[in-house]
């Protein structure tokens, strides 16, 4: 009898102590767990607009937003008139255009922003907002379209830019969606079809 008690002792203490390392290592393997670093969105930066003055991503919290490189002297120029279209139909609907002006491909966009501003005022009527005269690729490529190219900091998809009215679209809630090249216009069904969803 008195063996079978400590059997029974030294079995009862073998198994709390399986279930202490057990305890032990589950909480060693939550400490090494590491939480995902937390991805940027468009609302993380501020631009000088074409007058400018400082425009903060953040105040488009919850709109979709429609983001392309623009040139006033480009075959893809006319899109111009589509994406006033676009932006006068869907502006109500939380949706927004940002045009960021770039003279990376080909000299095609004038030399300062006001010429820029009165140009695409006067020969198409733009409302929706543009930023100043910058580079959207090379070594001083600015900073959004940092985010908008670099899957490092989009948490998305590398993407090219390839020539004037490059297209990126950003969900609600700030991040990428998709980008398309010149030659699809604003009024596509890609486009379309996401700004409706």
């Amino acid at each position: 009898m008195k063996y079978l008690i400590i059997g029974f002792l030294g079995l009862f203490m073998a198994c709390n102590g399986q279930e202490t390392k057990k305890t032990v290592s589950k909480k060693q393997t939550t400490q090494q767990t590491k939480t995902p670093q937390k991805m940027k969105t468009i609302y993380n930066y501020t631009f000088k607009d074409i007058n400018d003055e400082d425009f903060s991503f953040a105040d488009l919290k919850g709109k979709k937003i429609l983001i392309l490189n623009t040139a006033s002297k480009c075959g893809y120029t006319p899109q111009y008139d589509a994406l006033e279209k676009l932006y006068q139909e869907y502006k109500d609907q939380n949706f927004v255009i940002i045009g960021f002006p770039s003279d990376n491909f080909g000299g095609q966009e004038f030399d300062n922003n006001e010429e820029i501003a009165t140009f695409c005022k006067l020969n198409y009527g733009v409302t929706f907002p543009l930023m100043s005269k910058s580079d959207v690729i090379g070594n001083n490529q600015n900073e959004v379209f940092k985010f908008l190219t670099k899957k490092a900091i989009n948490g998305k998809s590398d993407n090219d830019v390839k020539w004037n009215f490059t297209k990126f679209l950003i969900n609600e809630d700030g991040t990428l969606e998709a980008s398309y090249p010149s030659k699809v216009t604003p009024d596509s069904k890609e486009i379309i079809d996401w700004l409706n969803k």
